[in-house]
């Protein structure tokens, strides 16, 4: 394992091709510093008629890097509705210890809210927890960690003027040591919502939790598909209401390989380079567990999910 952690810094430090379409992003030669081009200011998002006003201390990815680090980088599943990324404006996203918030879009339909204040959320936790058991046996069926529902970091709020909602899981993959936050927004519009994650740990919480309305509100609808523009004689109703939404399957779309992430980022970049070879290496790593790596230092900050 000595040799295999020497030949992934090595590659590391030789890479220097494009690896993304119009030139947006590229390794840098010299570095092997992944170097991904951020934007501030109001920007136009791929889906959903609506845009992202960058929140002051953030930078912005476009879909196309956003869906690269959370594929490629992070080990998530491919999500085609991924619109783009926010990341603290002193961080990177190939920094060990960064966090940062995934936005998506979901054209799900009109999602009435006349549920938001009769909903018990400690009841709903209690199901949610017994409903994670099952979930865990497809889980690890498909190469995934199982995921323990610690409980609510924040309990489910939903603003009606604003028609926004948000609520935080803390949660457990694994036997990881440190536990993972999933921190979720929905933004309300007339035919969707606009869905923002926060990647992050349990420890990064105290930095998320003050940011959440700032960066909730930085999400919004063009005039015409808002909340309030909903138009019932020919808009779709979506199945859930607003406690369907935070009762969703937890995780449904993301989930990292665990088996990766403790070897930290830099054998993930590496394994972007090599492939299927060290991605066997490590899946035997997986059926031994004496497998011991050394001289890169391992991080257990790494089971980022969406």
């Amino acid at each position: 394992m000595k040799q295999l952690s020497i030949l992934v810094l090595a590659i590391l430090c030789s890479f220097g091709h494009v690896f993304a379409q119009n030139n947006t992003t590229e390794l840098q030669d010299s570095s092997g510093v992944l170097a991904f081009k951020y934007q501030t200011g109001t920007i136009a998002l791929e889906k959903g008629n609506g845009k992202i006003a960058v929140p002051k201390g953030f930078k912005f990815l476009d879909a196309e890097q956003a869906k690269y680090v959370l594929t490629d980088l992070w080990g998530n599943p491919p999500q085609s509705d991924i619109v783009g990324m926010l990341v603290p404006e002193n961080q990177e996203v190939t920094d060990i210890n960064g966090w940062a918030f995934a936005i998506s879009y979901d054209d799900i339909g009109f999602v009435k809210d006349s549920d938001a204040k009769d909903i018990n959320y400690d009841d709903m936790m209690k199901d949610e927890k017994k409903a994670q058991v099952d979930e865990n046996k497809a889980r690890i069926q498909q190469g995934y960690l199982p995921i323990e529902i610690v409980g609510w970091a924040s309990k489910p709020f939903y603003d009606e003027n604003t028609h926004t909602l948000h609520w935080a899981r803390e949660m457990k993959f694994g036997e990881d040591s440190v536990n993972t936050l999933n921190y979720n927004m929905r933004v309300l519009g007339r035919k969707g919502v606009y869905v923002i994650n926060a990647i992050a740990f349990m420890s990064e919480f105290n930095q998320v939790k003050p940011v959440v309305n700032e960066v909730i509100s930085s999400v919004t609808f063009n005039q015409g598909e808002t909340y309030k523009d909903f138009d019932g004689s020919m808009d779709k109703v979506a199945a859930y209401t607003v406690g369907g939404l935070v009762a969703g399957k937890v995780l449904a779309k993301a989930g990292l390989f665990a088996l990766l992430a403790k070897f930290g980022k830099f054998i993930l970049i590496g394994l972007v380079a090599l492939g299927g070879f060290i991605m066997k290496i490590f899946k035997r790593k997986k059926e031994n567990e004496a497998v011991v790596v050394e001289e890169v230092p391992v991080d257990d900050t790494e089971n980022k999910n969406v």
